[in-house]
């Protein structure tokens, strides 16, 4: 990689990965009790299952429109949001984090390769490009971070 396109992709990693000035989604998703995963807090609509599953589907659409312009993305919203309240196993919770990273894995292999053109929108879509589906991915977990800390806060179980 290049220059300018190395930087980017530095910094488009940095948004992904890093809290920058806040808390990383890694930080925000360690450590939570089962106990609390499926409970909805009053006058709020979502329980952090619900808010991290909705978190892997959003990632793993983006990551599967990037790379397959057949790809098909679930209904909005009903296929983006799960119905269960709290994840069915232990099992089920830990392969959600696991599929979250590898699909964040994936996604910034695709922007440190060195055919990748950032700007070059998709031949499928209406104009997107690998930059504002990166931008996308950042933006997205950035602000579900942000509820996951509410959510974790209002029911005793964050720093």
């Amino acid at each position: 990689m290049k220059g300018k396109k190395k930087e980017l992709v530095k910094q488009l990693k940095a948004l992904i990965l890093q809290g920058n000035a806040h808390v990383t989604l890694d930080e925000t998703l360690k450590d939570i009790p089962m106990e609390i995963r499926g409970t909805v807090p009053k006058g709020l609509p979502y329980s952090i299952w619900q808010v991290v599953e909705h978190l892997r589907i959003t990632q793993w659409d983006i990551l599967e429109f990037c790379k397959n312009a057949k790809h098909v993305s679930p209904k909005w919203p009903d296929e983006y949001w799960p119905k269960k309240k709290a994840p069915k196993t232990e099992a089920q919770w830990t392969q959600t984090l696991e599929q979250i990273q590898m699909d964040r894995i994936e996604f910034i292999a695709m922007l440190e390769d060195e055919d990748a053109d950032l700007y070059e929108p998709f031949a499928h879509g209406d104009g997107q490009n690998l930059l504002r589906e990166a931008i996308l991915i950042g933006d997205h977990n950035s602000y579900h971070t942000g509820e996951l800390v509410v959510l974790r806060r209002l029911q005793g179980a964050w720093k």
